[in-house]
């Protein structure tokens, strides 16, 4: 069996960096700092699922991704969360939240339509985050 990112994942992001265990995704809305880990290992629908040393890999790259959100974003609150009701495949969320964004303080999820990022806006957006 080999590792496929769910078709929701591909559509809806843009895959910015391969870790050691996880691919860092950006869903696709400019109106959130809103990245996605998920884990490359075939299958996984449960963080638990993981095997021990893949879940300590996970936490490290969870620990990193989120130390990088807060330096470069500053955000208000910093949301991570797996949740996978629509989108089974194992993936965590880290949201980046301020209070005066477009759906705070309410989750991100379906409060506005997405606004996809620009081809600048991107570029300076990876040029921040040096991924």
């Amino acid at each position: 069996m080999t590792f496929e990112l769910a078709p929701e994942l591909q559509r809806d992001c843009i895959e910015l960096a391969n870790w050691p265990l996880c691919k860092v995704l950006l869903m696709n809305d400019s109106q959130y700092p809103w990245f996605i880990l998920v884990p490359t290992v075939p299958g996984l629908r449960e963080i638990i699922d993981l095997d021990e040393q893949q879940q300590t890999q996970f936490w490290q790259e969870s620990k990193q991704l989120s130390e990088l959100l807060m330096s470069v974003f500053t955000p208000d609150k910093l949301n991570v969360a797996a949740l996978g009701n629509m989108v089974p495949q194992l993936h965590v969320h880290h949201i980046a939240r301020f209070e005066d964004d477009a759906a705070w303080p309410k989750p991100v999820w379906g409060v506005n339509p997405a606004k996809a990022y620009t081809e600048a806006q991107l570029a300076e957006l990876k040029k921040a985050l040096a991924l």
